[in-house]
């Protein structure tokens, strides 16, 4: 819970304080409310430590602190999930959850957990890098999708999901509904795929079952 009197008093990134004078690049495009939000936007990152409240009330220490604030007028919500690529090093990418929301901050301006900053590739003594943020509208679709990203994020907490796909969706009786989802993961030392399955009622939307394991990569 949060008052209209909220604060967000930790949003900073150490290079507004190193560099006072620094500012944006303002080549990017402002990207308003009404652009579609499963449209790729390109723009610029900062980090931050987190702090204990959110707008979101989720923690940043959640999907093991691979979390983002975005503006408060960006057409991305609380909870959703975002692909960020650093674009000096396109290689990079991480999935990321949206637990807070900034004033003033443009659609195309985020602020990482230091956490998920450093995750792709970052030196946190840059302060800002210029990134691709891409919403995962399909992922957004699949709740038990995006339930099994979490349980594959929270058991491989040196790695860092980068892709996911849905790979099947089986109807075993009248009350247990299968679906199959595959993740891709990368660490400092190598890229490997997980795949997740969960087993759930659909009449009660209630988790039956669920399993996660390394299958070779493709």
């Amino acid at each position: 819970m949060y008052s209209n009197n909220y604060y967000y008093p930790y949003v900073y990134s150490p290079y507004y304080f190193q560099n006072p004078h620094a500012t944006y690049d303002r080549n990017y495009p402002y990207y308003n409310n009404y652009l579609d939000r499963q449209q790729p936007v390109r723009g610029q990152a900062t980090w931050t430590e987190g702090g204990q409240v959110t707008k979101c009330g989720i923690p940043w220490s959640s999907n093991q602190y691979m979390t983002v604030a975005v503006g408060e007028n960006s057409p991305y919500q609380c909870g959703q999930t975002l692909k960020i690529t650093n674009l000096t090093t396109p290689t990079r990418d991480i999935l990321v959850t949206v637990v807070d929301q900034v004033p003033s901050y443009p659609a195309n301006k985020i602020n990482l957990h230091r956490k998920a900053f450093e995750a792709l590739g970052a030196n946190t003594s840059q302060g800002v890098i210029n990134v691709e943020i891409s919403p995962s509208p399909e992922l957004e679709q699949e709740k038990w999708g995006k339930y099994l990203l979490e349980v594959t994020q929270t058991a491989y907490p040196n790695y860092n999901v980068t892709e996911y796909n849905k790979i099947g969706e089986t109807q075993l009786s009248s009350n247990q509904t299968q679906e199959t989802y595959e993740y891709v993961l990368q660490s400092s030392q190598e890229r490997i795929k997980v795949q997740g399955t969960v087993i759930y009622n659909p009449n009660t939307d209630r988790i039956i079952s669920f399993d996660i394991k390394e299958v070779p990569m493709s």
